[in-house]
This record gives structure tokens, sequence and C-alpha cells, in this order.
């Protein structure tokens, strides 16, 4: 009978699980493809693609929201049981609340590394395809800057129909390193290029030093030596970081196995950590928004409560989102560590639980 039992547990909550999970990918799915709609207006591309895009965008965003998934999912399960008397017949075979508790707040714990583990890389592809796809078809200039294994790549478009391409091996601290810089017209015919050693990138104009410019002149090109030169970008260090701070196109296991790489290749240090260590607290956070879920429903049978469980509920959800946002924006702003700031809203939501894992135990 035990294991029937826990059969049914574990079962209903992973239904009700990934149904407010589909919910969430459709109203995701609504919702931006209007957005994808309004980019390719004006382009000549297959009908679905908007669509496919949509589709594939979705589920990054989706792994963002599983804390809030995951509470809600508990919510409504636990209410269902309580509604329907299921909860009082747990009880009456041998489930106490702490061990209803315990089972639906590892099944989370497992769930997200399972999500972390086997699911996230697959998001991750997705992502650096949607990012791959959307960047080709890009007119806005302000979107054209990518990392790859090869280094920092960004495109600029200048007065006279010119355009710049900037290719630098690596970003070290501020300065750009091994930079090439080739300036063509419209007709993609070379203007000039400029060979540097470094460029110091801490605001719109870039300093470079050791450079090597090459000018054509009458389809002649000349070559001239400056030990410095200065030239006027529309991006600078912080601007080039804010747009490396989403990290949805690596997954967990790439963030563990490829760190080093990533440092090598100019990716900012403290936004690595703090995408590796959101993702580490993941199946925590799951755990404790099950428990809070938990400690909430089973505090009462009574199914009048059900419309203060519900508003709870949002409140709890909105509340955590807030405290998670202020926390990371100590942390990167240097009030706190920002190990420390992506993992405050753990620690904090572990004292809750502790209180009100002690007080179900006693009903």
């Amino acid at each position: 009978m035990s294991k029937v039992l826990f059969n049914y547990i574990l079962k209903n909550f992973l239904k009700n699980f990934f149904i407010v999970v589909l919910i969430f990918y459709c109203f995701g799915l609504i919702l931006n493809l209007f957005e994808e709609i309004e980019f390719f207006k004006n382009l000549n591309v297959n009908i679905f693609l908007p669509l496919i895009l949509t589709s594939i965008f979705i589920p990054s965003m989706i792994i963002k929201l599983l804390p809030f998934i995951i509470f809600i999912s508990s919510i409504w399960f636990m209410m269902k049981i309580r509604n329907n008397k299921d909860l009082l017949m747990l009880k009456i075979f041998g489930y106490s609340n702490i061990k209803i508790f315990f089972i639906l707040a590892f099944t989370s714990f497992f769930l997200g590394w399972i999500i972390l583990l086997l699911i996230n890389p697959l998001t991750s592809s997705l992502s650096k395809y949607y990012e791959i796809t959307k960047s080709n078809y890009s007119k806005d200039v302000d979107h054209l800057v990518t990392f790859n294994r090869n280094g920092l790549w960004i495109k600029e478009n200048l007065e006279l129909d010119n355009s710049r391409i900037i290719y630098a091996k690596k970003l070290s601290g501020q300065k750009l390193i091994n930079l090439r810089i080739f300036r063509v017209n419209d007709k993609t015919n070379l203007v000039n290029q400029i060979f540097a050693d470094s460029a110091d990138i801490t605001n719109d104009n870039w300093i470079l030093k050791n450079v090597t410019f090459f000018e054509k002149v009458d389809g002649i090109l000349n070559k001239k030596k400056i030990e410095v030169m200065e030239i006027k970008s529309i991006y600078n260090l912080e601007k080039i970081n804010s747009l490396f701070k989403n990290f949805d196109t690596m997954s967990f296991l790439e963030l563990i196995t490829n760190y080093d790489k990533f440092l090598a290749a100019g990716y900012n240090k403290a936004f690595l950590n703090q995408s590796l260590h959101t993702m580490l607290s993941m199946p925590f956070f799951l755990f404790l928004m099950t428990g809070l879920a938990s400690i909430f429903t089973m505090s009462t049978l009574k199914k009048s409560d059900n419309t203060r469980l519900i508003i709870l509920g949002l409140l709890t959800c909105l509340l955590t989102f807030y405290f998670k946002d202020l926390s990371l924006a100590l942390g990167q702003t240097e009030r706190i560590s920002l190990i420390l700031a992506v993992w405050a809203p753990v620690i904090a939501l572990s004292f809750f639980t502790l209180i009100g894992v002690l007080q179900i135990n006693e009903k």
C-alpha cells in the first residue's frame, strides 16, 4: 500500500508540473510570437520562421521561471488533494505532513538536476540557433556583436554608407588584444584597415597602440606606422559586457567544462560566476519553493481557505522575484559578493521553510 500511495503522490505531482509548464509555454508562445512577427514584418522570410524561432526561444525562458512554475504546481497539487480529502486519507495510511513534504521537495530537487544535466544543454543549443538566425536577419547594428571560439566580432555602420568590422582575439581587462579593423563601403570594397596590438575601450573613444594603418589611395594600399591612434566607436567596455549578461546560449555542463576557455576568450568572470551559481542554485530553489507551497497548504484542511492560499501564493511569487532581483542588483553593483547575491534568496527561503516545516510537523 505504501508503494501505491508513493506512486500516486509522485505521478499526480509530476502531472500537475507538466500541465503548468505547458500553460506557461503556450502563454510565452503567444506573447513572443507578436515580437517575432514585428521583427520580420519587412523581411522576405517564410511565414513559419517567426513561429519556429518563438517555439525554440520559449524553453530557455521556462527554465528561468522554473522556481515559480514548481511553486504553482505544488500549490495546485496540494490544494487538489486537500479539497478531495486525499490528504486526509494519506494521513490515515501513515503519511504525515513532513513525509509528504519531503517526497514533493526531493522530487523537485532531483527534477532540477535532471533539467540542468539533460534539458539545459538542449535549450542552450536552441538559444544559440535562435541568436544566430536573428543576427543573420538583423539590420540593427547595436546587436551585431558576438563572441565565438576565435574571439570578439563587432560590426558598426558608419557615415557615408560605410561599415566597420572589428575583430579582437580576446578581451583582457579594459583592453581588446590583437585588433583587426576593416572599413568597407556600401559595395563591400575595402577603404582602409587597421592592425593594432591593443585598444583601451574604457569609453567610446578607443585608444589604439602600436598601430599599422593601411589606406587605399588611387588603387594603391599605403602603409603607415602609428604609435597611438584614437577612433570613435558606439561601443565601450560597459556596453559590450552588458550585451553578454545573458548566458542562455551556455549550458551548465558547458560552463563547468569550458570555464577557463571562456575566461581566456574574454568573457567577464563576474558574469560567468553569476550564471554558474544561478544554475547551481536552481535545484535548491525548487526544493524550497515546493516546501513553501506545502507549508501554506498543509496548515489547514478548510476548503474556504483556497482564495487566501491563491492570493498568498501570488504574493509569495512576486516577493521572491523582487528579492531575487534586488539581491542580484546588490551583487552587480558590488555592494555584496556576487556569489552571495545569487545564494541569498536560497538562504533566506531556507530559514522560512525550516520554521514552516517544524510547524506543520506538529499538526
